[in-house]
């Protein structure tokens, strides 16, 4: 077996952790993990997809008479491991202040509560998502099909689930749970964006929905949409501002076909149709149709 001296680039790798560390004023030599753990999200989301849909997502052994009994244990050990991770980015959020560990226990808790409290109401909501997809795809020959195989409901799934943790409170933790649906599926979805029921994203590798859009119920999606932002505004010493609603407003039923782009704080009315590769900065009112034919006919606003 062929052994390499890695002294020197240990030791340089050392150095330049502890150059970040003090650059970012954080403790060189920390009692223990200071962040959530990706993989142990990941387990954690498994888990809850396998509670929320267990003859389809659960163990392959499992039988309809141990549903609620796998369902239980299995939810217990996700929200423990959930309560653990929670209180990683709290204490994260406190890295700059004296963390009070009661009170951050406290605000971990409260958040895991919530987060399964809700957990009917996402599985009524994912659903509802599953039938619009089937429904919606000529191609769909079941439901099962649909929440096994396709890519926007496990999209949908994780940002269901994080969004409820968002909502909670929490940050890191939403936003690695949808990134790891971004990487699987090609989706974006900020977890802090508002998505009502039976959305369909069809095929989905592309699609981009930022942190403060808002979508309605009965939205379809196709790939390579963007529901962006049109600009980012700075503050007097030149950083981005944070928290400002800058990404569109979807209403109920409307249709965004593939590879259209929606910039900034416009509303799509009701009913709307968005079609291919078509640029939006500007409201579009309920029932239009805009196409690249449209708006190339279009008078242009000085």
């Amino acid at each position: 077996m062929a052994v390499f001296d890695v002294r020197g680039i240990v030791d340089e790798l050392g150095s330049l952790r502890d150059a970040w560390r003090d650059s970012q004023h954080r403790p060189r030599a920390p009692h223990a993990r200071e962040f959530p753990s990706r993989t142990v999200l990941g387990h954690v989301v498994e888990q809850i997809k396998g509670a929320l849909f267990p003859m389809r997502l659960g163990p392959e052994d499992l039988r309809h008479d141990g549903e609620n009994l796998y369902v239980g244990y299995t939810l217990n050990c996700a929200l423990q491991s959930l309560f653990t991770q929670a209180q990683l980015e709290l204490r994260y959020q406190a890295r700059h202040d004296e963390p009070d560990p009661a009170a951050i226990e406290r605000r971990a808790r409260d958040a895991v509560d919530s987060f399964a409290a809700a957990l009917p109401g996402v599985r009524r909501l994912l659903d509802q998502d599953v039938l619009a997809a089937y429904q919606g795809d000529p191609a769909a020959t079941s439901v099962d099909e649909v929440l096994l195989c396709y890519p926007g409901i496990l999209a949908l799934i994780h940002y269901r689930l994080a969004h409820l943790l968002y909502l909670a409170g929490l940050r890191l933790l939403p936003r690695i749970v949808t990134e790891i649906a971004h990487s699987q599926t090609g989706i974006d979805i900020h977890p802090g964006a508002q998505i009502g029921a039976s959305c369909f994203i069809d095929h989905g590798t592309g699609v981009v929905i930022g942190e403060t859009a808002r979508l309605g119920n009965g939205v379809r999606i196709y790939q390579a949409v963007t529901l962006g932002a049109k600009h980012f505004p700075e503050d007097a010493e030149g950083n981005l501002k944070k928290g400002l609603l800058r990404h569109p407003i979807v209403e109920d039923d409307v249709v965004i076909y593939a590879g259209a782009t929606i910039l900034g704080r416009v509303t799509l009315g009701k009913g709307a149709v968005i079609g291919g590769n078509v640029w939006v900065t500007e409201d579009v009112a309920p029932g239009a149709a805009l196409s690249q034919a449209s708006l190339r006919s279009a008078p242009r606003h000085e």
